[in-house]
C-alpha cells in the first residue's frame, strides 16, 4: 500500500525543504543583525554565500527532479535566478526590519552561492554518474 501519491511524494522530498529553507531565511531576516555576528570584514558576505549555496542546490535539486527534460543548463539557469531573486526579496524584506538594511552587495554574494550551489550539486551528480 502505497502512503503518498507520486505528486504527493514529489513535494514532500524535492519542494517541501526549498519552501522550509526559505521560510527559516525570511524568519531570520525578519530579526535585527546579533550583535558581534561580523567576527571579521565581509563575514556576513560569506555567510550570505554559504546560505545560498544551499538554496541554490536546492532549487536545482527540485528543478531537475520536476523537469528533466528541459536540459540540465536551462535547470541550472533557472535554479540560479530563482535563488538570486529570492535573495533580492529579502533584502527588501529587510529594508523594512528595524536595525537592518537592504544591501546589493548581500545579492551578489547570494548570486554567487547560487551559482556555486548549483554547479557543485550538478557536478557531484556528474561524478556520481547521475546523469
Amino acid at each position: 500500500m502505497m502512503l503518498l501519491s507520486p505528486k504527493s511524494r514529489l513535494f514532500w522530498l524535492y519542494w517541501f525543504p526549498v519552501i522550509v529553507y526559505c521560510a527559516a531565511i525570511f524568519i531570520q531576516s525578519a530579526y535585527p543583525s546579533p550583535e558581534g555576528l561580523s567576527v571579521f570584514q565581509f563575514s556576513d558576505k560569506i555567510l550570505h554565500f554559504l546560505g545560498y549555496a544551499l538554496l541554490g542546490g536546492l532549487f536545482f535539486r527540485a528543478l531537475l527532479k520536476v523537469s528533466p527534460r528541459r536540459g540540465v543548463l536551462r535547470v541550472i539557469v533557472f535554479s540560479v535566478a530563482a535563488t538570486t531573486l529570492y535573495g533580492m526579496s529579502d533584502e527588501i524584506h529587510q529594508a523594512f526590519v528595524a536595525d537592518r538594511m537592504a544591501d546589493g552587495m548581500d545579492v551578489v554574494a547570494d548570486f554567487a552561492g547560487g551559482i556555486f550551489g548549483t554547479l557543485g550539486l550538478h557536478t557531484t551528480r556528474l561524478f556520481y554518474g547521475r546523469q
